[in-house]
């Protein structure tokens, strides 16, 4: 613990060389912890941005909101429209790269009105095994990734997280509900509320870790392999059938793999 403790320190230092930084916050395990100790460094020169869209759960920005107030921390809201944005709806492998850039070109516009040198975001050391387009645009943007330039890892940041006492510390990872979709489908925010509802009955029923991934009408659940008994006991599955059906889905499946990050990405990663 005390190496982990030892990254925290240079985190420190990081944020504290920047000044004044803009931290993109989405709530998550990351954003929560990076907002924290940027805030704890840097104080009033630290703010949070947060997007407000159908992208993520309501819950999401609501959570961001109660943080800030209960932090005092200066907080910026937007309403953001992916399908604005050229191209997004097609649903291209490099979707997220398209999505990302534009986000953080309306971030950089809030941190520039308000004088904010730097903006930050909160991917880790294990975002670098998966494909992220995203990362691309963040690039070259000039946005800051304190958390993974430090070498701090999702497992360390809950670990760190849990030791400051954020509530965050044991919250699911959670990520753009647009990456439920097969690449090549065309995206809707139709089809990005139902994913969002099936999400949210997933976890209501207490589950912990949650994916719903879209194949045609095919619904597939991703849930941890620990809770796998859960939901084949009981009718537990009966009802969270009904419901999948009653969305519009004509199937719905449990994936044996269980939860895991970036499964549609598979493919992309198998032939790169």
């Amino acid at each position: 613990m005390e190496k982990i403790r030892e990254k925290k320190k240079k985190l420190e230092n990081y944020l504290k060389d920047l000044g004044s930084v803009a931290v993109a916050f989405s709530s998550g395990v990351d954003s929560t912890f990076l907002l924290k100790t940027a805030h704890d460094v840097l104080g009033e020169n630290a703010a949070a941005v947060t997007a407000r869209s159908c992208l993520f759960p309501e819950r999401e920005s609501d959570e961001s909101v109660k943080f800030c107030e209960k932090e005092n921390i200066r907080h910026y809201i937007f309403d953001f429209d992916a399908f604005s944005i050229d191209g997004f709806r097609r649903n291209p492998e490099n979707r997220c790269y398209i999505c990302k850039r534009s986000l953080f070109e309306k971030i950089k516009e809030i941190a520039d009105g308000h004088n904010i040198k730097y903006i930050a975001e909160g991917s880790n050391t294990d975002d670098e095994g998966d494909y992220r387009p995203g990362l691309t645009a963040v690039k070259e943007l000039g946005i800051k990734s304190p958390l993974r330039e430090i070498g701090l890892s999702k497992e360390e940041i809950r670990l760190l997280s849990k030791e400051a006492g954020l509530p965050t510390w044991n919250k699911q990872s959670f990520a753009c509900l647009a990456t439920r979709f097969v690449y090549g489908e065309t995206l809707t925010k139709e089809k990005i509320a139902l994913v969002d509802l099936a999400e949210q009955k997933l976890l209501d029923m207490g589950f912990h870790q949650v994916r719903v991934r879209l194949h045609g009408n095919i619904a597939r659940v991703e849930i941890e392999p620990s809770e796998f008994p859960k939901i084949l006991s009981d009718d537990t599955a009966e009802k969270l059938d009904i419901y999948l059906r009653g969305l519009g889905f004509q199937y719905a499946v449990l994936d044996l793999g269980g939860y895991r990050t970036g499964s549609m990405n598979i493919n992309i990663m198998r032939n790169s």
